[in-house]
């Protein structure tokens, strides 16, 4: 054991490890500002950005960008960091990721610029999607490795947990700047302020990475952490020489494959869920239901808070029944219950009422989410970890991700507010089917080493 290792018998970290966990954490939160900034800061611009006749369209293309753009820095940049370190790799794709949202936060109008507005801030939302999945793909493996076996549930629960919050806290940003500012000022420069806050979030961690965030020793080569015979995952030094090289074929077609297409099908099913349940549920809200646009924000948010609060309980209920069992069970609740409460959500009579059904309808399907940052850690092994994560998080949102286009043309086969319903009800089958497919990772299973619960459901 090394001096940086946490105490398996204590379970107490260094320094050092807090400081990641610090890190994962804070640090999803300010990844996902940037993720949510489009779908709600700009829509009240979208006037000035894309002009009128292109308003509704270009909105939809910026969201579809930045999601095209994350399995590219998902392979990219998880390949970086199974090579190079998590720690180097986060603060790159940090950077990466508040160049890009100061880049926005300068664009010309559309009255200087004309369609190339639209088109600059496309290019911008893509590599921003690439730098976005760069710095969960490195830094949400770190944070795993260095979490005690018992407490990886918890501490995924709130990383992933983060997501919902940074949702929330754009949606008030937003309701506050409009009532602060007014439509007309906030269209001027308003939200090019939410843009270069999120600018700023992001260099403060990219700071602190670099001065208090290290990588895991189960990073490091372990035949030079551990003298002999077997390291600290329980994994002999044959067993490790013999493994095959990571990389992306190998997970495609390789070694690893079935752990990931098995994840890729999970995943797939759980963004399904997410685009019907927060971008779709957002949209129809403000087109569809009695509530007045302006008040869409505050109903969002305040979903978003009860999907945050459950899914950090969803991580750790995960380690006291087992991964699979839980992901099952959510899976089926969604696909039955979650086409039900999106009816009732879009109509909602009273604000009130849409807030309460949007927050029961995340809880049911999007707070599955908890243990997956866990869950994806304990699939693969280190020398593929992140290359493992990122490529199955978000290779997987790719189909779903394309719900501009599908949802228009099944709408006149299935009706308008049954496509959705149709897409909720298949995400939650496919998190069920993911989850069958996989290891049962039961509360026995998990409380090992990242390597040798990986090792364990690979048989």
């Amino acid at each position: 054991m090394t001096a940086l290792e946490p105490d398996a018998s204590t379970r107490t970290l260094p320094p050092a490890g807090r400081a990641a966990l610090r890190a994962g954490v804070v640090g999803n939160f300010i990844d996902n500002i940037h993720v949510f900034l489009p779908v709600t800061a700009l829509a009240p611009a979208m006037l000035v950005i894309a002009g009128p006749s292109a308003a509704a369209t270009a909105g939809a293309l910026i969201i579809v960008a930045m999601l095209l753009g994350r399995p590219v820095g998902g392979v990219v940049f998880g390949r970086i960091a199974d090579r190079l370190g998590r720690t180097r790799t986060t603060r790159l794709a940090i950077a990466g990721t508040a160049a890009c949202a100061l880049a926005i936060a300068l664009v010309p109008t559309h009255e200087v610029l004309g369609a190339g507005t639209v088109a600059l801030v496309l290019a911008l939302r893509f590599l921003g999607g690439i730098f976005v999945a760069g710095e969960y793909s490195a830094a949400i493996p770190l944070a795993m490795e260095w979490s005690a076996a018992r407490r990886r549930g918890l501490m995924s629960g709130l990383i992933l947990s983060m997501a919902p919050w940074a949702q929330a806290t754009i949606a008030f940003a937003v309701a506050a700047l409009l009532w602060v500012l007014g439509p007309e000022q906030y269209a001027a420069w308003g939200w090019r302020a939410l843009f270069v806050a999120g600018a700023a979030l992001s260099i403060g961690m990219m700071l602190y990475y670099r001065r208090h965030v290290v990588d895991a020793p189960l990073l490091r080569r372990r035949e030079e952490t551990e003298p002999a015979g077997q390291d600290d995952e329980g994994l002999s030094a044959d067993a490790r020489s013999s493994a095959p090289r990571a990389g992306l074929r190998s997970l495609l077609v390789g070694r690893w494959a079935p752990a990931f297409w098995q994840a890729f099908v999970l995943m797939t099913g759980l963004w399904l869920l997410t685009d019907s349940t927060v971008l779709l549920l957002t949209a129809r809200l403000s087109t569809d239901s009695l509530i007045a646009p302006e008040a869409v924000p505050l109903v969002m948010g305040a979903a978003s808070i009860a999907q945050a609060l459950v899914m950090a309980l969803a991580g750790h209920l995960s380690s006291l029944v087992g991964r699979r069992r839980l992901l099952v069970v959510w899976g089926a609740v969604a696909g039955v219950l979650g086409p039900v409460l999106w009816w009732a959500a879009v109509h909602a009579p009273t604000l009130a009422v849409a807030a309460l059904l949007a927050a029961l309808l995340q809880v049911a399907t999007v707070s599955a989410y908890g243990p997956v940052a866990a869950y994806l850690s304990e699939r693969f092994p280190t020398e593929v970890r992140s290359t493992g994560y990122g490529s199955a998080y978000s290779l997987s949102l790719v189909l779903p991700a394309l719900y501009p286009f599908y949802v228009p043309a099944l709408e006149p086969w299935l009706g308008r507010h049954e496509t959705v319903m149709a897409m909720v009800a298949i995400g939650g089958l496919l998190v069920v089917v993911g989850a069958l497919l996989g290891p049962r990772l039961s509360p026995q299973d998990v409380d090992a080493g990242l390597d040798q619960v990986a090792a364990r459901g690979a048989r």
